[in-house]
């Protein structure tokens, strides 16, 4: 991928600057769900920390988010409201769930973890409450602190692992990023962090091989760092990188709902990338349709531009947002009678309403007889209690009885809500990957930045939950590293 035409990111040399405006043991690049957890560990590890933050305030995309930690294993949280989950269920899932190529590394140390991680979270003042909520996959309206937010109790998943809820929210209505990135980063200052907003990285800066520093800008006035240990790059996805989504994940430039902040430019990434730094899954791209609640509405079917089924409609709906962008070239329809019909959370209606199932494939302009075959297919099943196709469980399988209604869920109607996945490679513990294979001395990365446990399929809380464990990992080793 080159460099973005109007900037120069290319790393210099820290010899070729005589200012020096800062040196700390480790230098943070955003303040956001990875940057506050690398700065709490690397300071209570007891290295001095300096954060730079390209925006006014702290949070990232997190803060803007449903604020899901995806959190398994068997937390206190799970405990206590009667959740049974284990650690064996939780990795078949996520290996299954996150794939295909998936980093086995990483998913084992993300559920080895999970517990203690739940439980760090709750010493710093986080409070999830023993309770969940079944209507949504997202943030309940109430305070429920979990919720099935990626498809673990719906085919192939309920197959594969016992399943359970490991979506956790802290205790507040509705959306609850602000509240979790407002305690993670009132943690980080606590700790003893320097905080730099209003500051843009625009190069790193080296010592030989090894990343010893960066150049920022801060009101037009250059500003320079030294980091006596490490630089960890926490600067988010790429999402609002047209140039970048183009050249990787090109689907995604369908989506009417970019998931991020207008930082999710793919800087840090670029980077390291100017270093020879490695990347992974850069196609890969999560795609939410949140269609439900209410729950009801699964009952009906959802097709293609075919009018051909190609998912079950209980799992999860990113999933159906993911499988509809990449595989079925944006173009889907939910199908729904009288008895399971409402407007969706949104207010979206159904777009057509027709007493016969030929007069509803007509006004739809599908091909003649595919939606009234592929109908006719699922109700003759449906009639049995049963799904061979896709399995969809029982209590939402029965017969659709005209009249029929269809939800248009193509984009510019729907919300189809991506976020990229891809970022650089790095081990478990967050040192960046040259492309020969070796750790790059002094970079580390955490957070939509680097690609972690999702390699391509995903489940609401991977994100912050991910960034959030594998941030306090790199942070860890950061300060490990010696001083130069």
């Amino acid at each position: 991928m080159p460099l973005d035409a109007t900037t120069n990111l290319a790393p210099l040399p820290l010899v070729n600057y005589d200012q020096r405006d800062g040196v700390y043991d480790v230098v943070i690049v955003g303040f956001g769900a990875a940057g506050t957890c690398a700065a709490i560990e690397a300071a209570r590890a007891g290295a001095s920390v300096l954060v730079v933050e390209r925006t006014g305030g702290a949070g990232g995309a997190a803060a803007l988010a449903e604020g899901i930690l995806y959190l398994g294993g068997g937390t206190a949280t799970q405990i206590a409201a009667g959740v049974l989950d284990t650690k064996e269920a939780m990795r078949a899932y996520l290996m299954v769930a996150c794939g295909p190529e998936v980093d086995e590394a990483k998913i084992d140390a993300y559920v080895e973890g999970s517990v203690a991680h739940h439980d760090w979270l709750v010493d710093l003042g986080l409070e999830f409450e023993p309770s969940i909520d079944l209507e949504t996959q997202m943030a309940p309206k109430g305070t429920e602190g979990l919720v099935w937010s990626g498809g673990e109790n719906a085919w192939p998943f309920s197959e594969i692992a016992a399943p359970a809820p490991r979506g956790h929210l802290a205790r507040t209505k509705r959306s609850t990023g602000w509240l979790l990135m407002q305690t993670l980063a009132e943690a980080a200052v606590a700790a003893g962090c320097e905080v730099l907003y209003d500051t843009k990285v625009e190069r790193l800066l080296t010592d030989g091989d090894r990343v010893v520093g960066l150049e920022a800008s801060r009101y037009g006035q250059p500003y320079i760092v030294q980091a006596k240990k490490a630089v960890v790059l926490c600067a988010g996805g790429f999402i609002y990188n047209d140039e970048m989504v183009a050249a990787h994940a090109p689907e995604l430039l369908q989506g009417t709902w970019k998931v991020g902040t207008e930082s999710d430019d793919g800087r840090g990434i670029q980077m390291g990338m100017a270093l020879g730094a490695q990347t992974k899954s850069m196609h890969a791209g999560e795609v939410s349709l949140p269609i439900i609640p209410p729950r009801k509405l699964v009952e009906g079917i959802l097709v293609n531009g075919f009018g051909q089924r190609f998912i079950n409609e209980d799992t999860y709906m990113g999933r159906v947002g993911q499988a509809a962008l990449y595989d079925q070239a944006a173009t889907c329809f939910l199908i729904v009678d009288e008895a399971c019909y409402e407007p969706n959370w949104m207010g979206i209606e159904a777009a057509w309403v027709c007493e016969t199932v030929e007069e509803l494939e007509q006004e739809m302009g599908l091909i003649p007889g595919a939606l009234a075959g592929t109908v006719a297919l699922y109700n003759r099943h449906a009639a049995l209690g049963e799904d061979p196709m896709f399995h969809k469980a029982k209590n939402y399988v029965r017969p659709l009885v005209p009249p029929l209604g269809a939800f248009d869920l193509r984009p510019g109607v729907a919300p189809y809500a991506p976020f990229t996945l891809g970022g650089l490679a790095t081990t478990v513990n967050g040192q960046v990957l040259h492309i020969d294979g070796t750790p790059i001395p002094g970079l580390y990365g955490a957070g939509r930045t680097t690609s972690g446990v999702c390699s391509f399929g995903y489940a609401s809380g991977l994100s912050i939950g991910d960034s959030t464990f594998f941030g306090r990992l790199a942070g860890k080793a950061a300060a490990a590293e010696e001083s130069r």
